[in-house]
């Protein structure tokens, strides 16, 4: 979750209850393990056969917090890899600035330990920031993409999403589901406070993958949000044109790339929709 809400508290509570009702489902992966790229490690899981599906979290969450309830089934018909980032769950601490950019350059550097030429990518939020990132710089090993409830650039948001971490405190995820998550993986509990200092400066520093370089972007891409999730929809309608939707289909060919507003959704509730989700990701990903 990257730049979420417009109080702390409101984010805070809106992650708890997201996570409490994810906790129950669990699929043991095939596979796990860490793979060093660019002078960290990050831990990854693998799920079922077929195609390559790579996975990539929100803010502050973990593979099981963000996919569980999605993996049975997506691991039914694709080889799922589902990673976590710098600092998220199994994956160590570093001082290495969190950035878009470094944190795409990781999902190539696990690709190419598991000798994964090119594959679907799916991110949501700070995952679905990471995934424009990495179609805009490794183009040939993106098969397609989907983007649940994120942006590309910070004005993707809602000024009251932009604002959102303005007073944020590092203590107001202490004594939360959050860092119950965080103490049962993480290789290094002592890193807590400087784990979660590191998010909160990243999640105000200001993003921009670009427009012409997500105009350029050529695999087929999903866009699904809420209609109350934050995102400028405005901005999210030029995103779509940018990849060439917002045609009249009666008039010219059905674009390539699509676009799914789900009603009545936030941007946490969004990703409890699960059989929504995946009937649009299993239309897509053919």
């Amino acid at each position: 979750m990257r730049n979420l809400f417009k109080t702390p508290k409101t984010i805070l509570l809106a992650v708890i209850v997201f996570i409490t009702a994810r906790s129950t489902a669990q699929l043991t992966p095939t596979t796990s393990g860490y793979a060093p790229v660019n002078g960290i490690k990050v831990y990854y899981e693998v799920y079922g056969q077929g195609t390559p599906l790579i996975l990539l979290h929100g803010a502050f969450y973990t593979i099981s917090m963000n996919w569980s309830q999605l993996l049975p089934d997506l691991a039914k018909t694709h080889k799922v890899i589902a990673l976590e980032m710098q600092g998220h769950g199994h994956s160590p601490y570093s001082d290495r600035k969190l950035s878009i950019t470094a944190l795409a350059s990781d999902v190539a550097g696990v690709m190419d330990f598991l000798k994964i030429d090119s594959a679907d990518v799916a991110g949501y939020s700070m995952g679905g920031s990471i995934a424009y990132q990495f179609a805009v710089t490794y183009p040939k090993r993106l098969r397609r993409l989907v983007i649940i409830s994120s942006t590309y650039k910070n004005s993707g948001w809602i000024p009251a999403v932009n604002g959102g971490f303005k007073d944020f405190k590092p203590e107001f995820f202490d004594n939360t589901p959050i860092k119950t998550g965080y103490d049962a993986v993480a290789p290094d509990k002592t890193k807590w406070r400087k784990w979660v200092e590191q998010m909160v400066a990243f999640a105000a520093d200001p993003f921009d993958v670009g427009d012409a370089n997500i105009a350029k972007i050529t695999a087929p891409v999903l866009i699904i949000s809420g209609d109350n999730d934050g995102l400028d929809k405005i901005e999210l309608a030029k995103t779509y044109n940018l990849l060439g939707g917002g045609v009249s289909a009666d008039l010219a060919p059905m674009p390539k790339s699509h676009l799914a507003i789900v009603p009545s959704q936030s941007h946490v509730g969004l990703m409890m929709q699960t059989a929504t989700i995946l009937t649009y990701l299993n239309d897509f990903l053919k």
